[in-house]
């Protein structure tokens, strides 16, 4: 059954059907092997039950919060912060790249829009410095991993919507990753920078000059502090968070004046087209799992791993390479959606903390962004860089290994998820 299913998926998905409509054809032959009566009732209930979820609502919120920021310029000063901290630097664009990605990564979450927005200004800017176009557009994608992972995070409010684990927690859990995975992008542009060459372009900013681009983008960065705080110390719910950081948005962009009547439409005509894309898939998705589980795949899926039981770190290697590959093959919010209802089971008999184990599958769905052939932001920093696509699959490789190596070090020191969780329980 399963083979006939994800044979349906691939056939469907390389004739150019839309997602969801593959993922309920595929459910339909599923449906066929098992019992196809209980199709007519199963698969409107699963799919419109996949969605009714209050805790689903946050999202659609903390994208309209991001898209207010980006649309009224209260992101474009992040990057003028990151350069003044790390412009002065040999190579220094590079090290901007990244360190804004981090901090773009608290405003809106989402990996697909931080290559957009950073690619179109600094890809340019990296070329002049000396960079190579398939290196800077590579860094951007892949720095733009750092999104997901720390929060706001679209991955982590799916997963505890799945798991009924703290999104507070997952929240604080993610930090440290994030950081981690920075840093190690860092490693890696400073080694490429020497090993090419170049050489610093502009001089270092005086402390006054840091001051000045840290108040003007105060604002921006003081968001994910609000979400992770009032979610964290119990004052809101997620989806409360997310209503929050809207009326803090739109409180930030009335007070300067910077957002027009036709950008506030387009800011919500954009939340609302990729909320409705997300939202079709989870539901579509939902059908497929519940099937899964019908036909006890992670009953099947925890007996095959029986003999790792004793070795979480195994278990989670395991489950990180099988989740790699299938998200080589499947858009991420749907392969997230599929896997964690099969895994998550399997994650708790081996003694894994939920809270360690979602910032791994979190992790693990992120890279796949840049995993060729459907990591969604390789094709936006191609676009953006105007690269051939295929070049940028060659290049983009050694970007993938070092998120990797970044992923090994989270599963195998749980203690860099589970410290801030710790610390505010």
């Amino acid at each position: 059954m399963l083979t006939a299913i994800i044979i349906t998926f691939l056939i469907n998905i390389l004739l150019g059907i839309p997602l969801y409509i593959c993922l309920i054809l595929a459910s339909l032959v599923g449906f066929y092997f098992i019992d196809f009566s209980l199709a007519y009732r199963m698969v409107p209930q699963q799919f419109f039950g996949g969605i009714d979820s209050f805790a689903l609502m946050a999202i659609p919120l903390f994208i309209l919060a991001g898209n207010l920021m980006n649309s009224s310029g209260l992101t474009s000063q992040l990057i003028r912060l990151a350069n003044s901290l790390v412009g002065h630097l040999r190579g220094g664009l590079g090290y901007v790249n990244v360190v804004s990605s981090v901090f773009f990564a608290g405003v809106n979450g989402s990996a697909v829009a931080d290559t957009s927005a950073l690619g179109s200004l600094l890809v340019p800017a990296m070329k002049k410095e000396g960079y190579a176009t398939s290196y800077a557009a590579g860094l951007t994608a892949a720095s733009s991993l750092i999104g997901p992972i720390i929060p706001p995070s679209i991955f982590m409010i799916l997963y505890a919507s799945l798991t009924n684990t703290s999104v507070g927690d997952l929240f604080l859990a993610g930090v440290i990753p994030g950081l981690l995975l920075g840093g190690a992008f860092i490693v890696m542009n400073y080694l490429y920078v020497r090993k090419v060459g170049l050489k610093s372009q502009t001089d270092r900013s005086s402390l006054k000059g840091v001051l000045i681009a840290l108040w003007y983008s105060a604002p921006a960065l003081l968001a994910p502090f609000i979400i992770v705080a009032s979610i964290v110390f119990g004052f809101v719910t997620p989806t409360e968070s997310g209503a929050l950081i809207v009326a803090y948005a739109l409180l930030l962009v009335l007070l300067n004046r910077s957002l027009s009547l036709k950008k506030l439409g387009e800011a919500i005509a954009d939340t609302a087209i990729l909320t409705g894309s997300i939202f079709v898939i989870i539901a579509a998705s939902s059908v497929v799992s519940w099937l899964l589980a019908y036909a006890q795949l992670p009953s099947e899926l925890a007996l095959l791993l029986a003999p790792f039981k004793e070795n979480p770190t195994t278990v989670l290697l395991i489950i990180s390479l099988m989740t790699f590959f299938i998200g080589m093959l499947m858009e991420e919010v749907s392969a997230l959606m599929l896997l964690t209802p099969v895994f998550f089971p399997v994650a708790i008999a081996s003694g894994i903390d939920p809270i360690h184990f979602g910032v791994v599958i979190t992790v693990n769905i992120t890279i796949a962004l840049i995993t060729p052939p459907m990591g969604a932001c390789v094709f936006v920093a191609a676009a953006v860089s105007k690269l051939d696509i295929l070049e940028m699959f060659k290049s983009i490789w050694p970007f993938v290994l070092v998120a990797i190596c970044a992923q090994i070090l989270v599963i195998s020191l749980p203690s860099l998820t589970l410290f801030l969780p710790g610390v505010f329980n």
